[in-house]
């Protein structure tokens, strides 16, 4: 579980997928080196925080059409 402080400063990039209907995710590198994904329309709905692991094997699976 991130702790809210790890967020501060946090550098954020929105998909280069995005439509002009701002439908889309933006990836955060987040100050502890984990990655984060939110919802570029309710950045305040929720984060979800992967490790380098988690991250790669996310990677994997969205590029292999299993997400």
């Amino acid at each position: 579980m991130a702790k809210r402080d790890e967020f501060d400063g946090a550098v954020w990039h929105k998909s280069t997928y995005s439509g002009s209907d701002n439908g889309c995710v933006e990836r955060g590198v987040l100050r502890s080196g984990r990655q984060a994904l939110r919802d570029t329309k309710d950045r305040d709905a929720g984060v979800m925080v992967f490790g380098a692991g988690a991250w790669r094997e996310f990677v994997v699976a969205v590029r292999g059409g299993a997400l």
